[in-house]
């Protein structure tokens, strides 16, 4: 198949593009694949390019390249900057403060909520979905022992369910 941007080469790459919720598929050439900002191999991992999009004292902050390294294998915070990976379970633990700053830099949280997902029929009452959730983030945090979330969260469905 011949590339779609410049027709002379053959395309190597898919590329999907979503724009204003219209979705299109290119198949390019390494070259136009390259203009377009696509990396081919050999780039450096999403996550050190985010943390150096992070910059400045807020990026070298989270993992500083001087700093620890893991007791178990040896990956240094410099080795994560570099790679973008971790070199073993017990670098999680190791390196949790700074994980969960970035997390929390990155997603505004360092503990996943999940997706819920909302029909959109018009019978389905959104108390009734609210209450849903409710709940189930009451038994995960019952499953979590956070008693403290769970108090807060019993009390909400309690007076949502009492509400006329």
């Amino acid at each position: 198949m011949d590339c779609e941007n410049c027709g002379e080469r053959k395309a190597k790459i898919t590329l999907t593009e979503i724009e204003n919720n219209d979705m299109r598929t290119l198949n390019l050439c390494s070259t136009c694949a390259t203009l377009k900002g696509v990396s081919i191999g050999g780039g450096s991992p999403p996550i050190a390019d985010l943390l150096a999009h992070l910059g400045g004292t807020a990026g070298s902050a989270l993992f500083d390249a001087g700093g620890e390294a893991c007791e178990y294998c040896g990956t240094g915070a410099a080795d994560f900057r570099k790679s973008g990976r971790l070199g073993c379970p017990q670098c999680y633990a190791q390196f949790s403060r700074q994980l969960r700053a970035l997390l929390r830099r990155v997603h505004g949280s360092s503990q996943h909520m999940g997706k819920v997902y909302v029909s959109t029929a018009p019978e389905t009452d959104p108390e009734q979905v609210r209450l849903s959730a409710l709940r189930r983030r009451l038994e995960r945090a019952v499953e979590l022992e956070d008693f403290e979330s769970a108090a807060d969260l019993r009390d909400e469905i309690h007076t949502l369910s009492e509400a006329p």
